[in-house]
């Protein structure tokens, strides 16, 4: 048969030309002789064909929400199957962000023509040193002095409690008897890990964790580059750069994480250290300690370690002498995060603090303490990944910025 169309005839073996070519222009939304909306218009019959139900507005956000719901479901069984194999991810997501702070190390020593075996053996047993050293110091510091400081601290608490009870504002001792009592039970709790009690079982597993640590962590130094060349076998063009471009951004900012935090926490420690010395109080050296331990989780470990102190000088010298410790804490972190932040760790750690307290919080909850402290540099990591997404300076289209957004303070 043939129709004319547009002044030209056209030739065809379908029964109805005329009437497959308005059906085919009508799709893209081109002039036909049809109503634009016919693709939900109703046949002839009656009945409206089931893929053409999914394609109006109510369709499309039905398809969405299923989408959605299909992600959070993917994501919440991708974290349930984690957490059931914690003793093989934590020490992994360690050896990695080790590897990542030693890779500067390792290449250096590849570029001297230092042989590979050697080259991972020096930075193992570097870093097994490193941890050990730290691992002794903090015992031989706190194993003497930490009952004095934990009695300290309580009394310093009982003192503080004495001087609330002055304010006319009403608080009385069953909210503070809850409030301890839920500390206590978050403390106790799985997620600050109910198997540290355990005794024997948690020796074990700490012992089997540290065990994979360091097997991960030789094989990551000595063959990281050739495990990454692996996994990237299947990506083709844009995808292998955009791949390439991620790994190198998830080292860099790990890297520059552990490297940036331990100077961070090493001055933090030493200054508080000295500042306390020189106030007067007493468990200084352990105090000092736990700064530079609570200094691997932002924000909350330096206000935590300052409460501490401040306790701690409130007992043994009087409120004076606790609020010169509290302004020693608040000139140390200020110093911290105007001058010795950016300077070691550069933009590697640039996230918001709301983004850092809920990525804590979320760690906590998850993996307790350990979680706490790898929340942070995940959460780096992943807003690298998106800085780089399109490009080595390009972000996410929706992560650009826009014209008129304004500038961060």
């Amino acid at each position: 048969m043939q129709c004319r169309i547009g002044g030209r005839v056209v030739k065809s073996v379908h029964p109805d030309p005329c009437d497959s070519y308005g059906r085919a222009m009508g799709l893209f939304g081109i002039g036909s002789s049809k109503d634009s909306n016919s693709a939900l218009a109703v046949p002839d019959d009656g009945i409206v064909p089931p893929s053409k139900l999914w394609g109006d507005k109510f369709g499309m956000l039905a398809t969405r929400g299923l989408q959605i719901i299909v992600v959070v479901a993917l994501a919440a069984g991708i974290i349930w199957g984690l957490r059931q194999i914690t003793l093989v991810v934590i020490p992994v997501l360690l050896a990695l962000i080790f590897a990542s702070a030693f890779a500067p190390v390792m290449s250096w020593m590849r570029r001297r023509g230092v042989p590979s075996i050697l080259a991972t053996l020096i930075a193992l047993l570097t870093i097994v040193l490193l941890l050990g050293g730290v691992g002794w110091l903090i015992v031989w510091a706190v194993r003497d002095q930490w009952d004095s400081l934990y009695s300290q601290a309580e009394a310093g608490a009982q003192k503080l409690w004495e001087w609330v009870q002055t304010l006319p504002f009403g608080i009385d001792q069953q909210q503070i008897d809850e409030w301890i009592s839920s500390i206590q039970d978050f403390i106790t709790s799985a997620q600050f890990g109910t198997g540290a009690i355990a005794g024997v079982s948690v020796v074990a597993n700490f012992a089997t964790g540290f065990v994979l640590l360091v097997v991960v962590l030789f094989f990551f130094l000595k063959d990281g580059p050739r495990m990454w060349e692996f996994l990237l076998r299947p990506f083709r063009g844009s995808a292998e750069a955009r791949a390439r471009r991620i790994g190198d951004k998830t080292v860099s900012t790990l890297g520059a994480y552990v490297r940036g935090t331990a100077s961070v926490a090493f001055v933090d420690a030493v200054g508080i250290g000295i500042g306390l010395w020189i106030l007067g109080v007493p468990l200084a050296l352990p105090l000092a300690v736990l700064v530079f331990l609570l200094a691997f989780i932002p924000i909350v470990g330096a206000t935590l370690a300052g409460i501490l102190a401040a306790l701690v000088a409130l007992v043994a010298n009087g409120w004076v002498n606790a609020l010169f410790v509290v302004g020693l804490i608040v000139l140390v972190n200020q110093l911290e995060g105007n001058f010795l932040q950016p300077v070691l760790m550069g933009r590697s750690m640039k996230l918001h603090s709301f983004v850092i307290l809920i990525a804590l919080t979320v760690g906590t909850v998850l993996g307790g303490i350990v979680g706490a402290v790898l929340a942070v540099p995940i959460t780096a990591v992943a807003w690298g990944i998106v800085q780089v997404w399109d490009g080595p300076n390009t972000p996410a289209r929706w992560a650009r910025r826009k014209s008129t957004e304004p500038a961060p303070s």
